[in-house]
């Protein structure tokens, strides 16, 4: 079984060297193929561009992890929209008809429900253009590959942190965070976990559904949160006030779904996560 990476930086990577640990042949695409693991078969190759490289004839598992170069509108829709079609017309090109093609998304496509509750049941409703994009590129995933024999599937990700993914880490521990005046929920899932996410979803023996949501178990306080990292490294707790506007929206996100396939968290909260990346645990990946 061969997997192909379209997209490798560091989630792709932690998600290769899990699917080489299974034993499991894996191509990764990335501009810059000589910084992966050796573990990895790295292949220069620009999603932005339709000229990729040949998909090896036994591809049985693509996963789309790729990353915006800036956060502005065009350079999403090159990653996520132009970046997705230029691999699906890769595939259609060489006539490789994988089982499973993993579009890694996120839960800015459901926009703000005002602390409520959201689910792969729930009508996306992005608010910004971020989650626009993404919404399109789910839906240009699910099109293109209908009745092909090819399942598409979504994993729409939470807030990634993990090693080198310190920003609320840094901001308490410049005394810049602030604990927001009222209630906000936020969802995050550790790298690792993401990583494992997706080969568990990507060699899942029953047929997966179209689409799951990859947060951990606790869609926490932000204040919690920021209280508990000034705690841990024994800084000031951060002051409470406006704290501008929420990033990715005030929700609580389920991941029902995807517990109910199998699959278990390494860190099933925020507390097992933030602690072993103070401890220094764990490999940022170039």
């Amino acid at each position: 079984m061969t997997i192909l990476l379209a997209g490798c930086g560091d989630l792709g990577t932690e998600a290769g060297l899990r699917f080489a640990a299974a034993g499991h042949r894996v191509v990764g695409w990335r501009r810059s193929p000589d910084k992966l693991p050796a573990e990895i078969e790295g292949v220069a190759a620009d999603l932005s561009t339709a000229d990729l490289p040949a998909i090896p004839a036994d591809t049985t598992v693509v996963v789309i992890a790729v990353a915006a170069d800036s956060p502005t509108e065009t350079a999403y829709r090159a990653a996520y929209v132009d970046g997705l079609a230029h691999v699906l017309d890769a595939l259609r090109r060489d006539g490789v008809a994988p089982g499973r093609v993993l579009f890694v998304s996120s839960t800015a496509v459901y926009g703000d429900a005002g602390g409520g509750w959201v689910d792969e049941g729930t009508t996306p409703a992005p608010g910004g253009f971020s989650g626009r994009i993404l919404r399109e590129a789910e839906e240009l995933l699910l099109s293109r590959l209908r009745g092909t024999g090819t399942t598409p599937v979504v994993l729409r990700l939470g807030g990634i942190y993990g090693p080198g993914r310190t920003r609320l880490i840094d901001q308490v521990r410049s005394g810049a965070a602030v604990v927001p005046d009222e209630p906000r929920y936020t969802n995050r899932i550790h790298r690792d976990d993401a990583a494992a996410a997706i080969v568990h979803l990507g060699t899942l023996e029953s047929m997966p559904a179209p689409v799951y949501v990859g947060v951990d178990n606790d869609p926490a306080d932000l204040g919690d949160v920021l209280r508990f990292l000034a705690s841990e490294m024994a800084h000031p707790e951060p002051p409470t006030g406006p704290a501008g506007e929420a990033r990715g929206g005030n929700k609580r996100c389920s991941n029902a779904l995807l517990r109910s396939t199998g699959f278990n968290f390494a860190y099933p909260s925020f507390r097992e996560g933030y602690r072993d990346i103070l401890a220094g645990k764990g490999v940022r990946h170039p």
